[in-house]
């Protein structure tokens, strides 16, 4: 996949696709066929500082770590994004999620991995 800007978390994605955050920019989903399906700044009219770490959990959301901006948010396939953490963060790189609704996050601030749980209902 060409002309990324500085690509550094790559993850699957719904529908047989993949995700990939760039360094200071945006994340962009591939479908399977390695085309361009959409980006989630431009989709969901979000700003990031420095997107990190990303995964896809159960309900097929998208999650994404912001190093900069210390946060981890959720961009489910309908609706709006969902700030899931916002505080406790130091400098949040990996992520991972399990089927039961629990958010791994690798904090290369802290040294560590916090475990979160999370539960997002649709409207």
């Amino acid at each position: 996949v060409p002309d990324l800007q500085g690509p550094r978390y790559v993850s699957s994605a719904p529908s047989g696709g993949f995700a990939v955050s760039e360094e200071c920019g945006d994340v962009k989903v591939f479908t399977g066929g390695r085309e361009l399906l959409c980006s989630l700044g431009s989709r969901y009219g979000h700003r990031f500082g420095n997107p990190a770490g990303l995964c896809v959990d159960a309900d097929g959301s998208i999650l994404v770590a912001d190093e900069q901006l210390r946060t981890v948010h959720l961009f489910p396939e309908r609706g709006a994004p969902v700030c899931l953490v916002s505080a406790g963060l130091r400098r949040p790189a990996g992520l991972a999620c399990s089927a039961f609704g629990q958010l791994f996050v690798a904090d290369a601030g802290d040294n560590c991995v916090k475990v979160f749980k999370y539960c997002v209902r649709s409207p």
